[in-house]
C-alpha cells in the first residue's frame, strides 16, 4: 500500500504540473498520450486502494488562470467529460438514445453572452469555476458574429481555435526556429489571453460553437423541440460556425466514429478526440453529474495506433538562431496509412527523460493521427549524449534552460548553419523569392566561398564557369537561375525587411512597418523604441530587436550591399496593374474562394486587398463585407453563407472596377 501511495502522490504531482502548464501556461510539458497513461493508472491506483487525495486531478476541473485579465465566476460551472476509447462504451452509454457525435476540438473554450442582440461578454473557461474576461479580443475572432438576429439572453460555449492553415502561415513568418509555436493549441491560447486585442485579431481565431446554455427572451425559451440537434441549426441560422456533427444510435455511432476518424487528416480545425452528447435535452439533464463529470455528455479518446521500431540515431540539426534540434530517426513503420522514421524530440530534457539510446526499441504514435512522436522507449540504454560542438562548425555547444526545459546552442556567430538559415530566408518567397535557389543549392555555394553576405546572392556571374560545371547544373540551370535573380532584384521594400529575420518582424509586420514609414528605409533603422511601440501591433520585444539589429555595424554594413544591387518599387503604386493607388478598402472585410483569373493566386489577390487597407479573412460571417467568387452560382458552403448573412458575392472583375483597375 505504502509503494502505490507513493506512486499516486507523484502521479498526482506529475499530471498537476502538466495540467497547469497546459491549461495556465499555454505550454505542453507531457504528450497527450503520456498524460492519458499516467491518468489512467491514477485512476486505477485510486480504485485499488480507495484513497484519493484532495489534489487529484480526478476530483480538479481546472486551474487557477495567472494572466493580469480581469476574472469572473461562471454562472454554472464548467465540467470536464469522462472519457473512454471504447467504441463500444459508446454504445452502450447511449442505451437506446438516440445522441448527438461531434469533434471535440482542441482549443481554448470561451463562454459567449449576447443580450439585445449584441455580444456583451466573453470569458474563457479557466479554472471551470472562474474565467478571464476576453469580451475585447474575442470581438477580434475572424468568424464570431458580433450582433445576431436573436434579442433575448443567449448564452454559448465555443472553442476558440486557430486552423492548422493559419497556423502554419504565422509559424512561416518567423524566422527564428525556437520562436515557432509547437501547435495550434498554444497559440491560440496565447492569442485569446492577449492583453492587446489587436494582437489576437493578426492571429485568425476561429469560434466553433458547441453548445447552447441557455436562451431566453421575453421570459420563454425558443422552441427547440427538446432537441440538441435543432439548437445546433438554430446557432447557425444565428451566424455561429456551429461544430460538425452527426445523429447517431447505438447501432450507427461505430460508424460514425470511422467516418470523424477518416477525415482527421483533412480537417482544418485541431480535434483531439470526439464527443457524444444525449439529442433529448430533458433526459440528459435529469441524469444529473458526479463531482467532476455532467452526465448527460462523454467524450471519446482516439485510441493511438502505436508501432514498435528501433531507434537509428538522433539527427542534431543546427538552426540560423543557433539552437540545435535533436530529431529521432527510426527505421520506417506504417502509423495512420503512412510510411513514417522521423519525430522531433523537441529538447535535450526530453531526450533525457526518455533515456535514449542508439538501438533502442521505441514504441511511436501520431499524436491526434497528424504529429509522429516518441511514445515510450522500451529498451532505455541512455547512450545518447548531446554533442559538444556543433556539427555544423565544430564550435563548443552551450546548454541553456528556459522554463525548465534544457536546450543545446551553438554560439558561435559565423556558423554556416546560421547563414543557410538566414540566406534561406532572404530568398523565400514572401521575401525576395529567387525561385530555384533551393538551401540545398545555398549550402553547396556557401561552401563553395561564391556567397558571403546577401548581395552576393546577386553577384553569381562571378562564378558563372565554375557553376556551370557543378553536378546538376548546366547551361540552362545556370542561365534560370540568372533570370530568377535578375526578377528578384526588382521588388518591394517590404520583402527585404522581411527577408532580414529580425526577431517578431513576420510579412505583416514588415508590411506594417513600410506602411508606417511610408516606404523610407532610413527613417525606418534609424527609429527608436518609443517610435516603434507607438504602433499598433509592435510591442516591446519586437521594438527592442529592431533597434538591436541596426546598432550593429555589420548588419547595417550588410544591408547596404545588399540595396546597391536591387531596385525597390514603392509598393503603394500600381504593381503590374495589380495595386491601385488611391483606392482605400480601411475597414472592409473580404473572404475569397474558388479560381481565380486577373492575379495570379488567392494569396496575390489577398495581399491587394491588405495593401489597399483591407482585410482578408477565411469564413464568412455577418462581419464580411464581400465574398470574392468567381462563380456566383455556385452552391459552396462559403456563398450559402454569403447569402445566409446577405453578404454580397462579387467577382473579380467586379473587385477590380471596385479598385478602378477595370
Amino acid at each position: 500500500m505504502e509503494n502505490k501511495t507513493e506512486r499516486m502522490k507523484y502521479l498526482v504531482s506529475v499530471l498537476n504540473e502538466a495540467s497547469k502548464a497546459y491549461y495556465a501556461e499555454g505550454v505542453e510539458k507531457i504528450s497527450n498520450f503520456e498524460y492519458d497513461k499516467l491518468y489512467d493508472e491514477l485512476l486505477e491506483l485510486e480504485r485499488e486502494t480507495g484513497t484519493v487525495f484532495s489534489n487529484s486531478p480526478s476530483q480538479n476541473v481546472g486551474y487557477e488562470v495567472i494572466s493580469e485579465l480581469p476574472k469572473e465566476r461562471h454562472e454554472s460551472p464548467m465540467l470536464s467529460l469522462d472519457k473512454t476509447k471504447s467504441v463500444s462504451d459508446l454504445e452502450d452509454w447511449l442505451s437506446g438514445k438516440e445522441g448527438i457525435l461531434s469533434w471535440k476540438l482542441d482549443g481554448l473554450t470561451v463562454v459567449l453572452t449576447y443580450e439585445g442582440g449584441e455580444l456583451v461578454k466573453a470569458v474563457t473557461r479557466g479554472n471551470g469555476e472562474i474565467g478571464e474576461v476576453i469580451t475585447a479580443n474575442a470581438k477580434r475572432f475572424d468568424n464570431l458574429p458580433l450582433k445576431i438576429g436573436f434579442k433575448g439572453k443567449l448564452v454559448i460555449r465555443g472553442e476558440a481555435v486557430i486552423k492548422y492553415s493559419d497556423f502554419e502561415k504565422i509559424n512561416e513568418e518567423i524566422a527564428e526556429a525556437d520562436a515557432k509555436y509547437k501547435n495550434p493549441r498554444n497559440l491560440c491560447s496565447g492569442s485569446v489571453r492577449q492583453l492587446d486585442p489587436g494582437i489576437t485579431g493578426k492571429r485568425h481565431v476561429n469560434l466553433v460553437a458547441f453548445a447552447l446554455v441557455s436562451a431566453e427572451e421575453e421570459g420563454k425559451e425558443p422552441d427547440f423541440g427538446n432537441s440538441f440537434e435543432r439548437r445546433f441549426d438554430w446557432l447557425s441560422e444565428q451566424g455561429f460556425t456551429v461544430v460538425e456533427h452527426k445523429k447517431v444510435t447505438a447501432e450507427t455511432v461505430r460508424e460514425a466514429v470511422e467516418y470523424f476518424k477518416e477525415k482527421t487528416a483533412e480537417n482544418d480545425y485541431p480535434s483531439d478526440g470526439l464527443v457524444l452528447a444525449y439529442e433529448d435535452i430533458a433526459y440528459g439533464i435529469s441524469l444529473g453529474r458526479t463531482a467532476k463529470f455532467p452526465r448527460n455528455a462523454i467524450a471519446f479518446k482516439w485510441t493511438d495506433e502505436t508501432a514498435e521500431t528501433r531507434l537509428k540515431y538522433i539527427e542534431w540539426s543546427a538552426s540560423r538562431t543557433g539552437l540545435i534540434n535533436p530529431v529521432a530517426v527510426f527505421e520506417p513503420v506504417e502509423l495512420e496509412g503512412t510510411t513514417v522514421s522521423r519525430a522531433s524530440v523537441h529538447n535535450l530534457s526530453i531526450v533525457e527523460e526518455l533515456e535514449l539510446g542508439e538501438g533502442d526499441v521505441l514504441k511511436v504514435y501520431k499524436a491526434n493521427m497528424i504529429i509522429p512522436q516518441i511514445a515510450e522507449n522500451l529498451s532505455r540504454t541512455k547512450s545518447i549524449k548531446p554533442p559538444r560542438l556543433c556539427p555544423v562548425c565544430g564550435a563548443h555547444t552551450e546548454i541553456r534552460k528556459d522554463n525548465d526545459a534544457a536546450y543545446l546552442y551553438c554560439p558561435n556567430p559565423e556558423c554556416p548553419a546560421k547563414k543557410l538559415k538566414s540566406f534561406a530566408l532572404m530568398v523565400s518567397r514572401d521575401a525576395l523569392n529567387v525561385e530555384g535557389l533551393s538551401e540545398m543549392r545555398l549550402e553547396r555555394f556557401i561552401s563553395e566561398g561564391f556567397i558571403h553576405e546577401y548581395a552576393d546572392i546577386f553577384k553569381l556571374d562571378r562564378f558563372r564557369e565554375r557553376i556551370v560545371e557543378m553536378e546538376g547544373f548546366g547551361e540552362k540551370s545556370y542561365n534560370n537561375l540568372e533570370e530568377a535573380c535578375r526578377k528578384a532584384a526588382d521588388t518591394e521594400l517590404y520583402r527585404l525587411v522581411y527577408g532580414l529575420g529580425i526577431s517578431g518582424i513576420g510579412l505583416a509586420g514588415a508590411k506594417l512597418l513600410c506602411r508606417e514609414f511610408k516606404n523610407d528605409f532610413e527613417a525606418m533603422r534609424n527609429t527608436d523604441e518609443e517610435r516603434l511601440k507607438e504602433i499598433d501591433g509592435i510591442g516591446e520585444v519586437t521594438a527592442a530587436a529592431w533597434v538591436r539589429f541596426f546598432e550593429d555595424p555589420r548588419n547595417n554594413a550588410e544591408v547596404d550591399e545588399l540595396l546597391k544591387v536591387l531596385s525597390l518599387k514603392d509598393d503603394s503604386e500600381k504593381d503590374s496593374g495589380n495595386t491601385a493607388s488611391g483606392t482605400d478598402l480601411s475597414g472592409l472585410t473580404f473572404v475569397i474562394t474558388g479560381e481565380v483569373n486577373y492575379f495570379k493566386n488567392r494569396r496575390e489577390l489577398q495581399d491587394t486587398i491588405e495593401k489597399l487597407g483591407g482585410k482578408a479573412t477565411s469564413s464568412v460571417s455577418k462581419s464580411t463585407n464581400y465574398l470574392i467568387n468567381n462563380d456566383i452560382n455556385s452552391t459552396s458552403n462559403k456563398n450559402k453563407n454569403a447569402k445566409k448573412f446577405g453578404v454580397p458575392i462579387i467577382t473579380e472583375d467586379d473587385f477590380l472596377k471596385m479598385i478602378h483597375l477595370k
